[in-house]
């Protein structure tokens, strides 16, 4: 009998992580986490990501995907941004040489990204080959995808998913929005303008299967759906799908005095983004409309 491919995955309890690990199991993986604390065992080895893993602790798998990252959803503080860098950059940096280390090398390492590398670009349109911005949040990005590096050093197919914002009944962005909306108190942030690329979970989790078993997806991906729309938009749509009425736009400044810098490279940042390599190697959207989206995650 054919032994189900071995799959390494980190941050499998986050948002993205705790609807990963079933979804690649129902694909016929066998799923090993990577996790700070727990009881070792044949699914589970416990790691320190700040310190180096032994090469023997992830050696033997065929595909690894790295989801670890604190939130940057809060306001930042000096030591809430260096949190937020070391558990992005350091622990890519330390798995990705552990795995260059390993006897049995993984054929893909799969690595979190974030489409804040892009930093805040008003309306242009933002492929895998653009630029990067400037900001905190596009710094820590450029150094979170080169942390990868000792991995591809070592032949290891290495992809950095670009990742917009996801939509989830189980977390994330929409899950904070939605109390507001449905009372009928929710709004567009400043002044609505600024783009937002967004991508429904269910897409999220194919596409990292798509990017698994596709040699030709390597370097930087962007996941988002192929329609990304502003802010104002997305609250249009939202408000429609709950049939409430959107009265209380939240000013920049308020924004600002809440949240600082955060709000500044996050909230209120543009980010016209397209997904150019997923959709030329085939990649089929379940959700490319937002309305559809929205409907189904808000179902939940």
């Amino acid at each position: 009998m054919q032994e189900s491919p071995r799959v390494l995955v980190s941050g499998a309890s986050g948002l993205i992580g705790s609807a990963l690990v079933p979804s690649l199991k129902s694909r016929g993986f066998y799923v090993v986490r990577l996790a700070r604390s727990g009881s070792a065992s044949g699914d589970l080895v416990v790691w320190d990501p700040s310190q180096p893993l032994l090469p023997e602790a992830v050696s033997g798998f065929q595909a690894v995907v790295h989801l670890s990252g604190e939130t940057v959803a809060n306001r930042w503080s000096e030591s809430k941004k260096a949190n937020i860098r070391s558990s992005r950059v350091d622990s890519t940096r330390n798995l990705a040489e552990a795995l260059a280390r390993t006897v049995k090398r993984p054929q893909v390492f799969v690595s979190a990204s974030a489409i804040g590398i892009y930093g805040n670009r008003s309306d242009e349109v933002l492929r895998e080959e653009s630029a990067p911005g400037s900001g905190f949040l596009a710094e820590v990005c450029r150094e979170w995808e080169a942390a990868a590096q000792p991995a591809a050093d070592a032949g290891i197919r290495c992809a950095q998913m670009r990742t917009g914002v996801v939509l989830s009944s189980e977390g994330g962005a929409l899950h904070k929005m939605l109390p507001p909306f449905r009372i009928g108190v929710g709004g567009h942030l400043g002044s609505g303008r600024q783009w937002m690329s967004w991508i429904h979970i269910q897409d999220m989790l194919g596409a990292i299967n798509h990017i698994l078993k596709t040699d030709l997806l390597r370097g930087p991906v962007n996941l988002v759906a192929p329609k990304p729309v502003t802010n104002a938009e997305f609250t249009k749509t939202l408000s429609a799908v709950l049939s409430r009425p959107t009265m209380f736009p939240v000013p920049a400044f308020v924004m600002k005095l809440a949240f600082g810098q955060m709000a500044e490279e996050v909230l209120l940042a543009s980010q016209r983004v397209e997904p150019a390599k997923l959709v030329s190697c085939g990649y089929p959207f379940q959700y490319s409309d937002l309305r559809k989206a929205l409907e189904s995650v808000v179902k939940k």
